[in-house]
C-alpha cells in the first residue's frame, strides 16, 4: 500500500499530487481559506458509449477539488473522508479542458459541507455537493 499524500504539502507545492489527480488529469491551481480552483484536462479515454464524458468521472474530478478546499481548513493532525457525494449534471462534458471551483460552505467540528462547480467553455457542466467527515489522523 502506497503511503498517504499530505494535501497540505501538495497545496504548498512541496509534494506531488496523489495518483487520482494525475489519473484523471486534475491540476490544482489555487487553494486557500476553504476555496480551491483547478483545471481538468479531460482525455478521450474518459468517454462513455454516448461519446461524452462518463458522469462518474465528472463527480470524481469535483470531489478532488472539494478535498483541497476542505484541506485548507484542517489542522495537520486532521484528515477527512467524503461521506456523501451528489452530482447534478447540466450538460454533457467533452474531451478538452474544464475548470473546477470548490468552496466549503459550512465547516463544523466533525462534518463539513462543500460545493463545487465544473465549467467547460464558460458553461456550467455540473455542480456537486459533499458532506465530509473530519477526523483526527490515526
Amino acid at each position: 500500500m502506497k503511503p498517504m499524500t499530505n494535501l497540505h504539502d501538495v497545496i504548498a507545492g512541496q509534494s506531488a499530487p496523489p495518483p487520482c489527480d494525475e489519473t484523471l488529469g486534475v491540476r490544482l491551481a489555487e487553494a486557500r481559506d476553504g476555496y480551491a480552483k483547478g483545471v481538468w484536462t479531460i482525455h478521450e479515454s474518459l468517454l462513455n458509449g454516448n461519446g461524452v464524458i462518463m458522469g462518474g468521472f465528472v463527480g470524481a474530478a469535483a470531489d478532488i477539488l472539494m478535498a483541497y478546499a476542505v484541506t485548507t481548513l484542517l489542522r495537520d493532525d486532521q484528515m477527512h473522508a467524503s461521506i456523501n457525494l451528489q452530482t447534478t449534471f447540466h450538460r454533457p462534458a467533452a474531451a478538452g479542458e474544464a475548470e473546477i471551483e470548490a468552496r466549503v460552505e459550512k465547516f463544523g467540528k466533525t462534518v463539513a459541507y462543500v460545493t463545487a462547480i465544473v465549467r467547460q467553455n464558460g458553461k456550467e457542466v455540473a455542480s456537486a455537493t459533499s458532506s465530509v467527515l473530519i477526523m483526527d489522523k490515526p
